[in-house]
Formats: C-alpha cells, structure tokens, sequence
C-alpha cells in the first residue's frame, strides 16, 4: 500500500510542481532539492499511484500510445498488418540508480540471434521501462557525466535509439524527470540543471505543529494502511478528478499577445540564457490556470509558476546559494 498523496503534510512547492508536469509533461520534469528525509520520494510515488490509468498498446515493452510515436517492434507489428489492442495501465516509478551501467539504462540487442536467426531481438533498458512514466533519479547530482550525456540526449530528442553492429532498435522516451539533490552534497550540470522544467525546494519542517501532525499520519498508517488509505480516499478521487479536468481544460485555454508580453517582461529583466525560460514559464502558468480551472493566464499566475521555473536558471556568483537568487524575482512582482 503506498501511501497516499493528499495525505503528505504540506510541502505544497513540491506537490504543485509535481502536478504541473502532469498536467503538461513537455514542462521538462522537476528537480527537487532538499535535505532527506523531507518525503521527496514518497511524493512521487504516491502521486504515480493517485494518477489514472493510462492506455497503452497491449503487451509494449515501453508503453507506446495507441497514437503513436511508436517503437520498432510496434512499426513492425504495423507494417506486418497485425492489429494493435490496448490495454490499460497504472503509471509508474521508474529509478535510474547510481552506479548503473550504460546498457541498462538505454537497453541492448541480441547480436548473436540477429546474425544466426535474422531476428531482432531487443532487451529493454529504463529509458524504455520509464517513456509515459516518472523517471526518478535519487541524488541526481552524484550521477557519473556518461549517464547524465544519456539523459540529456534522450531527453532532448524524445527517443532512444540502440545500434549494435549495423543493427538499430528504437523507441520513444518521453518521461517525466523527478531528480532530487542536496545541495550540499555537490553541484549539478549546469546542462542538466537548465533540462529541469521546475526546480523546487524543499526543507525539514520547523512548526511543531506540522511536525506533529507528521508523526500522527505515519503512525496510523504503519499500523492500518488499508484503514488509513480509506480515510484518504474521497480527498485522492477528488485530487485525481481535478488533475484530469487540467488535462482537458490546459489547450483549452489561450495563449493571448498580452500574456507572451507578460512573460517576456519578467524574463527580459532578469540574467537568464537561452528561451527555455521563456517557454518553460508560459507552459507552467497555463498548467497552473487549468488545474485552478481557469479559463485564461493572469499575472498572479505567472507569480505563483515563477519561483518554481527560473530559480535554477538565474545566474549568480560561485558558491551562492540558488534561494538567494529568488530575491530578485520578489523584488520584480512586488514592482507590478
């Protein structure tokens, strides 16, 4: 039984920034950073499991849509005119653990039977087992520069491709990437910190009234789970419905002249390179009106997504913490 996610006490930046990428995955993920033992784990499992069933091509090692895009063995079944059924499936957690090697992560092909049998027989990888999933690497920042390339690659193109001695197998992988960090545990990539749509952080709770309220939660659901769940279950269907009603409000909802403008003002002023910025801050406020079922963008919106899209793209001086950076953000809504 996973604990359920309306259950987590507080550590709302979190939770909504979460959200968002599932509301639109294309935000880019959310890097996470924190002390342990602050339910960053927790939190995205539980939202995996909170979320509905997504439909997937019957027995796809990689959960190729029934849209498509789709992997090799799913064109093959095509080309061949074998039908595709569909099957419904939960969402998952997907770890990339430290330490892992580059095979498993982006997967190999039989070589051998290619040549003695002409078949092409691929074994998936977690690039494979996480497209349409949470992708979830613990630590992110002790990730050896090799795997990080992987990931940096997969997540610009959207696919992986595998070629082994004039042989290639591909498929789609489009994740939602959830890395956590400690800050003080070392830096990360400044090309893979700019890959993160959102970055939240997250710290230890001080009011002993919330931390309180932790430790009752925890306790009744270490004893009863099944029990516990059902306490929490009105509010999960009701988190659940609010989710898939922002996937249906979120293209619904325009993007106007006057909100580009909107955007770009507040990018234009602050030292940021490149447009991901840009584009990331636009996505994310949309998100954040449809999951508040909103019919268009205002400006309290973009300050609500702001602080969760740019604090990790400001420059700032070697050995300066990133929170302190969110100052200027401050200081430029305060300024409307």
């Amino acid at each position: 039984m996973i604990y359920p996610f309306t259950a987590i006490v507080d550590q709302e930046e979190m939770k909504l920034g979460l959200i968002l990428n599932v509301i639109d995955p294309s935000i880019g993920g959310v890097l996470i950073m924190g002390e342990k033992g602050t339910a960053k784990s927790t939190s995205v499992r539980a939202l995996a499991d909170l979320l509905p069933e997504i439909e997937v091509v019957e027995g796809c090692f990689c959960n190729c849509a029934s849209e498509g895009p789709f992997c090799s063995a799913c064109l093959e079944k095509i080309e061949n005119n074998e039908n595709l059924s569909v099957e419904k499936v939960k969402m998952r957690v997907v770890e990339l653990p430290l330490g892992v090697t580059e095979d498993r992560v982006v997967g190999t092909l039989d070589i051998e039977r290619a040549i003695k049998y002409g078949e092409k027989r691929f074994e998936p990888g977690i690039l494979a087992e996480a497209n349409r999933n949470f992708l979830y690497v613990d630590e992110i920042n002790l990730l050896e520069d090799h795997i990080v390339d992987l990931l940096l690659d997969s997540a610009a193109m959207g696919i992986n491709v595998v070629e082994r001695e004039g042989v290639s197998f591909k498929h789609p992988a489009r994740y939602i990437l959830v890395g956590t960090m400690n800050p003080e545990e070392g830096e990360l990539r400044p090309q893979l910190l700019d890959r993160f749509g959102l970055c939240v952080q997250v710290n230890s709770l001080k009011e002993k009234s919330l931390r309180v309220e932790v430790l009752k939660r925890k306790i009744e659901f270490d004893d009863d789970p099944e029990g516990f769940y059902k306490e929490w279950e009105e509010k999960q269907i009701e988190l659940r419905n609010k989710i898939i009603r922002a996937k249906e409000l979120y293209k619904k909802i325009p993007i106007t002249d006057e909100v580009i403008e909107e955007v770009v003002k507040i990018t234009s002023q602050l030292s940021l390179d490149g447009h991901r910025a840009d584009i990331v801050l636009l996505k994310a406020a949309r998100a954040y009106a449809a999951f508040m079922e909103k019919t268009s963008i205002t400006w309290e919106d973009l300050e609500k997504v702001a602080p969760l899209c740019l604090r990790h793209r400001l420059k700032r001086l070697p050995f300066e913490e990133i929170s302190g950076e969110t100052e200027k953000l401050k200081e430029l809504f305060r300024s409307k």
